[in-house]
């Protein structure tokens, strides 16, 4: 599956990774659909980076979390571009969140945003891709693989995306595939001093951060290898490996 003349759904695509996503697969001659939830004037740059490119977009708005969201955005799509061929679930929250400190209030908006609107996105997606099939593409973590005790929701919400992502392979299969990339340290949380990222250099084997562009060229592969489905592609310069 070639990105070129591909109708593409970003989700979160106002702002980091999302929009780097956005924007890479707009390079490659995609049609975006440039989701948003409140980051309107973010997106708008996104869709004019997109328009710049030489490609086509349109913004659409949506809170996920909310019952009924996830069909009314892929509708949406639909209604605009008349069809589409992929989905990146990429809109997520993530949030320092000791054991001791979650509320039930941060624990039911991380799973409502991080796991259940790309598992709905994902039922609907499905369906509007039609006998035409197509491509999905989670955005889980490094934190699924990992012991985070700062992030423990962020990371149980990661690993639901992990196996959401091979449960879905084998139910969409060979209709759509559908795969996931985690992505190690590419942009830090907010709160992180310069001590935290050289202690991440120096225990990364490519002894580097990653960035947005690292994320994105690996979802465009993912859309375009036609035969991988229920991979989770690990994208952290080696961290998964050095112990």
């Amino acid at each position: 599956m070639k990105v070129d003349g591909l109708v593409v759904l970003v989700t979160g695509a106002g702002v980091r990774i999302g929009r780097e996503i956005a924007i890479a697969v707009a390079e490659c001659g995609a049609r975006v659909a440039v989701h948003c939830n409140s980051s309107t004037k973010q997106a708008d740059e996104t869709l004019s980076a997109i328009r710049a490119a030489g490609s086509d977009g349109a913004v659409f708005r949506a809170n996920l979390t909310v019952d009924g969201s996830a069909d009314k955005l892929v509708g949406e799509v639909v209604a605009h571009f008349g069809m589409l061929d992929v989905l990146v679930n990429s809109a997520a929250v993530m949030q320092r969140t000791p054991f001791g400190e979650v509320s039930l209030a941060e624990w039911d908006s991380m799973f409502a945003l991080n796991l259940r609107a790309p598992f709905f996105l994902s039922q609907a997606a499905a369906a509007a891709m039609g006998d035409h099939g197509g491509s999905i593409v989670n955005i889980a973590d490094l934190a699924a693989f990992e012991t985070w005790p700062a992030f423990i929701p962020h990371g149980i919400t990661k690993a639901g995306v992990v196996q959401m992502t091979r449960a879905l392979a084998r139910t969409l299969a060979p209709r759509v595939r559908v795969n996931a990339i985690a992505p190690g340290a590419v942009l830090l949380p907010d709160g992180w001093n310069e001590e935290s990222e050289e202690h991440i250099i120096s225990t990364t084997p490519l002894k580097r951060l990653g960035s947005p562009k690292d994320v994105a060229e690996a979802v465009i592969y993912l859309i375009q290898a036609d035969y991988v489905t229920g991979t989770t592609l690990i994208v952290d310069g080696g961290r998964h490996i050095r112990t």
